[in-house]
């Protein structure tokens, strides 16, 4: 319980030191983030380059009707966090040699000032300058999933991840582990071979589940899949063991060291990460690869719901009042967007949406009946095909067109990395209830009698400057930075 308080009374003082510092500068505290391979980078860079350099914009009033002066980038507030390298990250998806930019590694973060004119003053003609500075918060997905096991101990942990392990999809992934873990006994005395095979293993298991044809969620602790400076410290050298028959465990043993172990895990990585940063956020954007886990089959997709469902615990929704402000602050907007929408035809778009509301139903009672604003989005940060049509038979068929990068591969044809090729995505079913059942979605390739190019991985599109800016092509950015900060450029 003192514990549980002294956790509270930190959040709250870096609470009123946020406030303090925002009284003459209002400042929104943006979180990003989304389960592995979701864009984040992606979606924060061109985010940014949008504010900062403009582009087809038409569903962000503020912009559209001219009352964006201009944004630029600021120092950040937080010196001990990693900047967000957005210089970088842009050069990557436009430079000659195009390519995604590295998925997110540690946690970042990136301060944008947009001086703008408020709505009254700019039709009253007296244009009063304003300012809003939007902090973004970048941090792997992966840590995401430890915010579930704030509520979880080391028994409740290891029964679950256990029963798990025994899905159809899971069970041949966690064969070695599951082997070894046979062979241990939980009160025999502690012993760090043991404890660093079974972590191995255990690591192995969460790695091969990552695959992207496998596309599970539920996979934490994330720092086992991203250690970081972690990487051989005890505090990654635990695994979940079977529960002894007693239902207890003698001091010194096997179950007491993983039992610690664990313990410490939460205390000094999950803690810690959750009170300074996750507590601290006013707005949150969740992505989502949704196209992922309809190919995977359903045990992803129902993977991807629980794993929504359990991050999403950990959110405290609601409207911001001063004083919630000031001693802990809430997510009042909260979007989920279903990424990578331009591998699928338009007319599909609204359906993913669809899908992804009904994963995030429970998700959405809880934070709407909080009084959160929240919304659903299909979105593409950087489009990287277009729209055409192709005849298959006597067929016309919806197709995308884009490039495949360099070494991808489909029905024996390895892609260079220059053709393009067009792609039948297939089109969604109106009901979400169809589209989450196994054959709910599947795409094909026009030029293929057979087989299956759902995976191949389009490289980002070749843009020409315009005036000497490139605007980055998406699909509904528009719409998710109205909902994010749209309100609070008024």
């Amino acid at each position: 319980m003192f514990d549980q308080l002294a956790h509270e009374a930190r959040i709250a003082a870096r609470s009123l030191i946020d406030a303090a510092a925002s009284t003459l500068d209002p400042t929104i505290r943006l979180g990003v983030t989304g389960l592995s391979r979701a864009g984040k980078t992606v979606f924060i860079t061109a985010l940014v380059q949008a504010l900062t350099h403009g582009g087809r914009l038409p569903a962000f009033r503020a912009y559209a009707q001219g009352r964006i002066a201009g944004a630029h980038l600021a120092p950040q507030p937080d010196d001990a966090v990693p900047r967000f390298e957005v210089e970088s990250h842009l050069a990557a998806l436009t430079g000659a040699d195009r390519h995604w930019p590295q998925s997110t590694r540690r946690i970042s973060e990136l301060r944008v000032v947009v001086d703008f004119e408020s709505r009254s003053g700019f039709l009253s003609r007296q244009k009063p300058g304003r300012r809003l500075t939007l902090d973004i918060v970048d941090y792997p997905g992966e840590w995401l999933l430890d915010l579930a096991l704030l509520g979880q101990d080391f028994r409740t942990w290891s029964e679950r991840t256990l029963a798990s392990a025994e899905g159809a999809i899971r069970a041949p992934l966690a064969a070695d582990w599951r082997a070894h873990l046979a062979t241990l006994d939980p009160a025999a005395p502690e012993d760090e071979a043991a404890a660093r095979r079974s972590a191995e293993l255990f690591r192995l298991y969460l790695l091969a589940g990552r695959a992207e044809r496998v596309a599970l969620s539920t996979l934490p602790p994330g720092r086992f899949l991203m250690p970081g400076d972690l990487d051989g410290s005890p505090a990654l050298t635990f695994a979940p063991l079977v529960l002894p028959p007693d239902g207890e465990a003698p001091s010194g043993s096997l179950w007491a060291m993983m039992e610690r172990r664990y313990e410490s895990y939460r205390n000094h990585v999950v803690k810690p990460f959750f009170r300074d940063h996750f507590a601290r956020l006013d707005r949150q954007v969740v992505l989502v690869d949704a196209l992922a886990a309809l190919n995977a089959g359903p045990e992803a997709v129902a993977d991807l719901e629980t794993a929504l469902t359990d991050v999403l615990e950990a959110f405290r929704h609601g409207r911001n009042s001063w004083l919630t402000s000031l001693f802990r602050p809430k997510i009042d907007r909260l979007m989920f967007a279903a990424t990578k929408a331009d591998h699928l035809h338009h007319t599909s778009h609204d359906r993913l949406e669809a899908i992804l509301r009904r994963l995030v139903g429970r998700a959405l009672e809880r934070a709407e009946f909080g009084g959160a604003a929240v919304d659903v989005v299909a979105l593409a940060s950087v489009r990287a095909t277009r729209e055409a049509s192709a005849k298959q038979g006597r067929e016309e068929l919806p197709v995308i067109v884009g490039v495949p990068e360099a070494g991808e591969a489909s029905n024996g044809q390895v892609f260079d990395g220059r053709e393009e090729i067009a792609v039948f995505p297939g089109d969604l079913p109106e009901d979400p209830e169809v589209a989450l059942r196994a054959g709910g979605y599947r795409g094909r390739a026009v030029s293929e009698d057979a087989g299956d190019i759902r995976f191949v991985k389009f490289r980002p599109p070749r843009l020409a400057p315009e005036r000497g800016v490139v605007h980055l092509p998406h699909i509904r950015l528009d719409r998710t930075l109205e909902f994010l900060i749209g309100d609070a450029l008024v």
